[in-house]
């Protein structure tokens, strides 16, 4: 927020206030510490604080804020006082991590606007206390309200600044809550007015961009992210807005790692948590989950295992961790994490909830579990239909061929899984294509079409190849390697469907015939070159399809019948 018009200011302050305002942080901090060096002045004090925030220098930041805040308590300035309150929550928040505190700052300053007339100190508040419940709660709706006020108090107060302030939390909430093209709109408005020069507080514009590329994050619209991306660099590196662009570009990361481009993701996150670990401790969980992320998508579990656990409480390391889990085949697990998720996050939150909720369906219909299933998957698909964009709805067709699979629907699977590939194609993602084409390749295999299916893995093949993702790599080959070699020889002739017998599919005989030597579902998954997954899927539907609840009844059954010779 712009440091208030105050008159008597002495000629050194004025000179720190013009430095701080063309981004000359040393020269602003020389000024105003010249003037401490003869008097406490809570108005240098304030603009010291403000000079440190930029250059990273928290015990600066700190002991400077809070004693401008007593000196301008004991002048019975209680407008002021509630302007350093708000700041003092935002730092104790974000160098910190110290919520509670960041809390009781909040309320304070609440409690010394109390009785004062419509005010930017009051539209402050409203704005920074909504996104700090966005982020922090996960309550778009609340963040929206919240940034409402502001906006109605920032105009009475004429305060362009803080009014687009107050949009910019307004669009990214929208998105949170599945408004996606409105929320989108509102950014991209605010963002203009930031390049059209219409916003003259340098805080006011970083946080605006910085919105605008969270809310690209939450939807993958990398390519507006990459637009406006270009514009942010360049206007940070021209004011020196480290801080800023830190928290953004693990954002950006993100939206690196979406498009394939792994190594650049792999800059910008060591980058950014370099900056935050010197400056904001207290912001480093998000760039640690998304490298732990990468760390996965590379095939490096145990190093995404430790990145995970040092992410601590973040909400999106417990997604991290569910992924972990079905990578490795612990299904159990990785359901109860996206529960423990989803039970964090409000319903209204709706882009948040997306990622959990597909985790579930996958995992709860491996488990046999229809009912929570069908529950995750209504959800998801509401979500998918409301957000309408290429990747959730890619995310929720693909979630459906795992029911599909589960109740032996090969063929509707089938038809889910290609919609989702070439949803993902359209959002430029190519790991999730190469992941999804494994799984139709799976289901292809199962009815008998080998030759598609290993058409599929080769080109899931390539692409993992490309990226250096290791551990799908080594997956892929392993499946191709397991499709029989005549499989190759395709001339151009659709393939029939193998025969069954008695209602089972070649695979599904296959597997249960190692069930009867008495191989594990893990034992079974690496004969056969499949994941844990597949196994479990398997057994599921020949259980079903034999009328029977256990293994030991399956092979029973199976060898009365004659399926086993």
């Amino acid at each position: 927020m712009m440091l208030p018009v105050t008159p008597s200011l002495s000629p050194e302050t004025r000179d720190g206030r013009q430095a701080l305002s063309r981004g000359a942080w040393q020269e602003a901090r020389g000024a105003f510490e010249s003037v401490l060096l003869l008097r406490e002045e809570p108005e240098a004090l304030e603009g010291l604080g403000l000079a440190a925030w930029w250059l990273d220098d928290a015990h600066v930041v700190f002991d400077a804020r809070e004693r401008a805040y007593r000196l301008y308590l004991a002048a019975e300035r209680p407008l002021d006082a509630a302007r350093l309150a708000v700041w003092l929550a935002w730092d104790s928040w974000a160098f910190r991590g110290e919520h509670a505190v960041a809390n009781g700052w909040l309320q304070r300053a609440r409690r010394l606007l109390e009785g004062f007339p419509p005010c930017a100190e009051q539209a402050w508040l409203e704005i920074r206390e909504g996104s700090m419940s966005l982020f922090e709660e996960g309550d778009p709706d609340r963040a929206h309200a919240m940034a409402g006020r502001g906006i109605e108090l920032a105009r009475s107060a004429r305060s362009i600044d803080l009014e687009m302030l107050g949009r910019a939390v307004q669009g990214l909430a929208l998105v949170g809550s599945g408004a996606v093209a409105e929320g989108m709109r509102t950014l991209d408005e605010v963002n203009a007015a930031v390049v059209a020069g219409e916003l003259t507080d340098l805080v006011a514009i970083g946080l605006a961009c910085c919105y605008l590329i969270a809310a690209c994050d939450r939807v993958r619209d990398y390519d507006r992210a990459l637009q406006w991306c270009t514009r942010l660099k360049a206007f940070c590196a021209k004011w020196g807005l480290r801080p800023l662009f830190a928290v953004c570009r693990t954002q950006y990361a993100s939206l690196c790692m979406w498009r394939g481009t792994w190594l650049e993701a792999e800059e910008e996150l060591r980058a950014a948590s370099q900056e935050l670990a010197d400056s904001r401790p207290g912001m480093i969980g998000e760039a640690t989950v998304r490298l732990a992320e990468l760390r996965r998508r590379q095939g490096r579990l145990v190093e995404a295992t430790a990145l995970f656990d040092q992410a601590g409480p973040n909400g999106l390391a417990l997604l991290g961790r569910a992924e972990l889990a079905m990578d490795r085949g612990d299904l159990r697990s990785a359901a109860d994490q996206a529960a423990r998720y989803l039970r964090q996050v409000p319903a209204h939150n709706r882009t948040d909830r997306a990622a959990a909720l597909d985790l579930l369906v996958r995992s709860l219909s491996g488990l046999g579990d229809r009912g929570g299933a069908d529950a995750a998957m209504t959800e998801l698909s509401t979500i998918a239909t409301l957000v309408n964009t290429l990747p959730l709805r890619a995310q929720a067709s693909a979630a459906r061929a795992c029911m599909a699979a589960a109740d032996n629907d090969p063929d509707t699977a089938r038809q889910h899984l290609e919609d989702a590939v070439d949803l993902y194609l359209r959002s430029g993602a190519p790991f999730e294509v190469a992941r999804t084409r494994v799984r139709l390749a799976e289901v292809l295999t199962d009815v008998g079409r080998a030759h598609d299916g290993a058409e599929e893995l080769r080109r899931a093949i390539t692409i993992f190849s490309e990226l250096h993702a290791e551990g799908e790599l080594a997956r892929a080959k392993a499946l191709i390697e397991s499709i029989p070699k005549d499989a190759d020889a395709f001339d151009g002739t659709p393939s029939k469907p193998a025969a069954s017998v008695g209602g089972l599919t070649a695979r599904e005989i296959e597997v249960l015939r190692l069930v009867a030597e008495g191989l594990n579902n893990q034992a079974i998954a690496e004969r056969l070159f499949l994941s844990d997954h597949t196994v479990h899927r398997h057994l599921a539907n020949i259980l079903n399809k034999l009328s029977v609840s256990t293994r030991a009844a399956a092979v029973a059954q199976a060898a009365r019948r004659g399926l086993l010779a």
